[in-house]
């Protein structure tokens, strides 16, 4: 069981690493804005307090440390991520990993973003209060898309 968890842990920061490098080659080579994991750190602040859904995290009280607990929750939802994934299918995919289960549970992932942390940021279902939804939606399941390659990309380099 040992085996299984150490390479959940590996499998979801190298997932997390490349979904981050992807970010910052959309920021530079396509202007898209980089991600600001502040008000993620506020949001995950605040439900010690019960409150999940904000009209907007703006208005939330602020936390003086809430980019590094964004940054610091980001990298555990990864971790968590890939661990689901080394547990689910167990060492015979850890020893020979596919890329069709990392991406099933990226698409899934998607979910956690639509109806639970842009909701709770005061964004939307699915971004539907952003000035253009179907962009965050279509760059949201690129992102998680990537986020399965580095899933399945590093399974293959610790099997």
């Amino acid at each position: 069981m040992f085996d299984i968890l150490w390479r959940g842990i590996v499998i979801g920061i190298g997932a997390t690493v490349l979904m981050d490098i992807w970010a910052i080659v959309l920021n530079r080579f396509f202007g898209q804005a980089p991600a600001n994991w502040a008000p993620v750190g506020r949001w995950f602040y605040h439900l010690k307090n019960g409150k999940v859904f904000h009209d907007s995290i703006g208005n939330a009280a602020p936390y003086e440390h809430e980019l590094a607990l964004g940054w610091i929750s980001h990298y555990v939802t990864g971790i968590v991520y890939g661990l689901v994934l080394a547990i689910v299918m167990g060492q015979p995919w850890l020893a020979a990993p596919t890329f069709i289960p990392a991406w099933i549970l990226g698409i899934v992932t998607v979910g956690a973003g639509w109806f639970l942390l842009q909701p709770g940021l005061g964004i939307g279902w699915a971004a539907s209060k952003t000035a253009n939804p179907n962009k965050v939606r279509v760059m949201n399941l690129i992102a998680h898309t990537v986020f399965a390659l580095g899933l399945y990309g590093t399974a293959l380099l610790i099997r």
